[in-house]
């Protein structure tokens, strides 16, 4: 029997219905303690099933190329194509769209870049799961609609695929359990294609934090800030403008994980210290409905919405050594854009939007310094390897393609992930959680240890040791 599939706005209103289900109460402690008082029924983790094994430290299995299938070819799915076409050793083999004329045209890209057409997968709503259990493909790569990353990335590892999935890979708990537990079951690996923790900047900071410049780390600041009136109601977010109807649905931090993820990595989350509970607060939901209210006709079809959305979400994370994370997100103000990115510590700190520095003792007076001898002084390899590539082949200033090289790299070479599914799932758990915290009146919850009790074990991750990318056979 063929299940039915649910459309977008249905399935949207089943994520508002869910989320907003469960209640308690609590009061922020000092520290990283979880409060007594606090819900802790997003802190249970379910037992592992027989024969399920960490993924921790698990390594790619060797490719001599890495054949890849893409699903959702919309604005971000395209916008990645040329980049993996022109990763040494990278070959995509499958494309997949609900529509015939995106994945054709996708198909005609790679065909006119490469020499290769890729097998074209179209049709409907489960056309994706043809591509998944393909024997064409190593790696799927997700780029549609929030709403269907949990199934297609599920679909994936089912069909024996490792899955790279765009922000966010679930936005349910249940379901983030659900993507940890397939993981471990296939031994495939399923990660966050975060590329914004591959930026230039913030793997500079990284090996800063790392270094010790800043001292002991107490605090950093992370989050997305940028003005996407017009394209929410333009069209731009096919089909159905359905990342406005997220903003109809539920009161939530969307799209933190932009910001979250460099700062956790600064501070070794799920390799040292974990994220103990998370706080959210939320601004009237106006920024939206302004901007119907001046540019939109009578008859565009957002007058049939209502925001909830709050225009600004802060959320409060607290990790068990006592520091402090405050992740932002909105979409709805006028203003230019930002990713706040600043790590502080007892010696000094880093922001950007403006970049600036001020570290002691290099610095005193109470006056910014300029970052740039430091970002210099602390380049990633990666930068300094595939920089040039990455300008021309790379949209957001080369981390597109900086992102795509290290994973078809790691996934050659038979390297452990920069980014595994433990990482994915606590920074997306920021979706869900901010969304319970909210309606709970700012109130603390549990943010789940995905590792089982891993967390404290040091291990590498996006401050990698230098490695090649394998030689591609003539």
């Amino acid at each position: 029997m063929v299940e039915a599939t649910p459309s977008r706005r249905t399935f949207l209103q089943g994520v508002g219905l869910a989320a907003g289900a469960a209640g308690a109460t609590g009061i922020l402690a000092a520290g990283g303690a979880l409060p007594a008082a606090a819900d802790q029924d997003t802190a249970a983790a379910p037992a592992r099933g027989k024969g399920q094994r960490s993924m921790i430290g698990v390594p790619f299995e060797r490719h001599d190329e890495v054949r890849i299938g893409l699903i959702g070819l919309g604005n971000r799915g395209m916008g990645m194509l040329s980049g993996w076409t022109a990763v040494p050793g990278a070959v995509v083999t499958a494309v997949c769209d609900t529509l015939p004329d995106r994945a054709n045209r996708a198909a005609d890209t790679v065909q006119s870049e490469t020499g290769r057409r890729p097998t074209i997968f179209t049709g409907g709503d489960r056309a994706y799961e043809e591509l998944c259990a393909s024997d064409e493909v190593d790696l799927v790569y997700v780029a549609t609609p929030w709403e269907w990353h949990f199934r297609q990335g599920m679909a994936a590892v089912k069909g024996g695929k490792h899955v790279g999935i765009e922000l966010p890979i679930a936005t349910e708990l249940k379901e983030l359990w659900q993507l940890v537990d397939a993981s471990e079951r296939a031994r495939r690996h399923v990660f966050l294609m975060e590329n914004c923790s591959y930026g230039r900047n913030e793997l500079a900071i990284l090996r800063m934090a790392h270094d010790g410049l800043f001292g002991e780390l107490t605090n950093g600041h992370g989050g997305y800030l940028h003005d996407l009136r017009d394209l929410l109601f333009s069209g731009y977010y096919e089909p159905d403008d359905w990342r406005r109807a997220w903003h109809a649905t539920i009161d939530a931090s969307f799209y933190a994980m932009h910001g979250l993820a460099p700062i956790a990595a600064c501070m070794d989350i799920n390799r040292g210290d974990r994220f103990t509970h998370l706080t959210a607060t939320s601004s009237a939901a106006l920024g939206l409905a302004d901007y119907r209210e001046r540019f939109m006709p009578a008859d565009h079809p957002s007058w049939t919405e209502t925001y909830v959305k709050g225009d600004r979400t802060t959320s409060m994370l607290m990790t068990e050594k006592g520091r402090m994370v405050r992740a932002e997100h909105d979409v709805s103000s006028p203003r230019p854009y930002s990713r706040i990115n600043s790590i502080a510590g007892t010696r000094g700190l880093f922001e950007d939007y403006p970049t600036r520095i001020y570290v002691e003792p290099d610095h005193s007076g109470h006056q910014w310094a300029d970052a740039q001898p430091y970002l210099d002084r602390y380049d990633h390899w990666l930068w300094r390897k595939v920089g040039d590539d990455a300008a021309n082949n790379g949209g957001h200033g080369g981390m597109d393609y900086i992102l795509q090289w290290r994973i078809v790299q790691q996934m050659r070479a038979g390297l452990v992930p920069d980014i595994d599914v433990y990482d994915s799932a606590v920074w997306c758990s920021s979706v869900p959680l901010s969304g319970e915290s909210i309606r709970k009146g700012g109130r603390p919850v549990a943010v789940p240890d995905f590792t089982r009790g891993r967390w404290s074990e040091s291990r590498p991750g996006l401050d990698s040791e230098e490695t090649d990318m394998p030689a591609v056979a003539k």
